[in-house]
């Protein structure tokens, strides 16, 4: 199968992207992650960089590597069940590995377990319309649930979003630690994850891999419209996204991060936000592909798309390592933070380069395909 090379240029955007916003979760505690307010008023350097991401990454990158995730699926029903379920079953393991020994952030788990559900979905629909209707309608039922969540809520905070020192202080020897202590902790948090997964989360990450499905089916994703097309699509959504999750993120502000508000009532516009955004992202690389195709750093991107699982996993370890081992947790604010993310790019780039120079794959892709392929037969 010939590769979609704007499709590996957005992918790699989007690892690359993801970055932005799990760089505070490598190097500041879990509760810093959505709250700039974790410690105490924050400064006006921590809110203005909280903002700003909020508006432009916050969620925005998750869902494009959705969207992909749900392409691939469309992609690879010509596999068929059994490649399927192996393929994604495997990505799973791999998922519950990098979460119980590495890093509690894992993504790979939650994408294997819903793929594993969604794939059937997509093939069984009858037309692009049933299913991208059905994932419009399953993500909203999750932005639904979140917001059931914020309205059965009492009025007082929790220490997930507001920890107490000593709790800041535990986390921070367990971090540094390691060893069987941080195992059991990532393990509490991973359960808390699986939750989420299944009462909120699982459902809007199912709405957008069969909205990622129905635009590969229909062609749109395989830039099969005209470049005007694609950008003014591209302009209007992310127009769209910015007006629908603006007024939220002033309100949270001026809310001073409220717990019941700004955890869950006011998350909402930024979810219903993220999937106009993404998608605008990916029109808007269509859209401008001739000119982006020219330049050295897009030519790199692509190869990082490329080889995408294998650079999620080694910003993982990059970030434990310097911010867990040689002990920088804790050490920066979310601005100085920032600075780290594109030494990793840089990292992710040169490498993912250096390495499709020799081989096809990148070692974790292959591995994970002849796996797969073992599997199977």
């Amino acid at each position: 199968m010939e590769r979609n090379v704007t499709l590996d240029f957005i992918r790699g955007t989007a690892i690359l992207g993801i970055l932005l916003l799990n760089i505070f979760a490598f190097g500041l505690p879990k509760a810093a992650y959505l709250n700039p307010a974790w410690y105490g008023s924050p400064t006006l350097r921590d809110a203005l960089t909280w903002a700003l991401l909020d508006l432009v990454a916050q969620v925005k990158f998750l869902t494009l590597f959705a969207l992909l995730f749900g392409a691939g699926l469309q992609m690879l029903l010509k596999r068929g069940k059994r490649w399927i379920q192996v393929r994604l079953s495997l990505l799973a393991l791999l998922g519950f590995l990098h979460a119980l020994l590495l890093w509690e952030g894992d993504i790979l788990l939650a994408y294997g377990l819903v793929g594993l559900i969604c794939w059937r979905m997509v093939r069984d629909a009858h037309d692009i319309k049933q299913l991208f209707n059905t994932g419009v309608l399953l993500y909203l039922v999750g932005v639904g649930m979140l917001v059931l969540l914020g309205l059965i809520q009492g009025d007082g905070t929790s220490r997930a979003w507001t920890p107490d020192a000593s709790e800041v202080q535990l986390e921070q020897l367990w971090r540094h630690g390691g060893g069987a202590a941080a195992m059991q902790a990532r393990l509490s948090m991973l359960a808390d994850s699986l939750m989420a997964l299944g009462v909120q989360y699982g459902w809007q990450l199912a709405g957008m891999m069969l909205l990622g499905a129905a635009l590969m089916r229909s062609g749109w994703l395989q830039g099969r419209y005209s470049q005007r097309h694609y950008r003014r699509s591209g302009w209007l959504l992310v127009a769209l996204g910015f007006a629908i999750n603006l007024p939220a993120v002033a309100a949270q502000w001026w809310l001073q991060w409220d717990y019941r508000w700004c955890a869950f009532l006011l998350q909402a516009p930024r979810e219903v936000s993220a999937p106009f955004q993404a998608t605008g992202y990916a029109a808007l690389a269509f859209g401008y592909w001739p000119a982006l195709a020219r330049l050295r750093l897009v030519t790199a991107a692509v190869c990082v798309g490329r080889m995408a699982l294998t650079n999620y996993l080694l910003q993982t370890l990059i970030c434990t390592t310097l911010f867990w081992r040689i002990g920088l947790f804790m050490q920066y604010d979310r601005p100085t933070l920032l600075i780290f993310v594109p030494v990793v790019w840089t990292i992710n780039l040169l490498f993912s380069t250096l390495w499709l120079r020799r081989f096809r794959q990148g070692p974790v892709e292959w591995l994970w395909r002849r796996l797969t392929s073992r599997f199977v037969l």
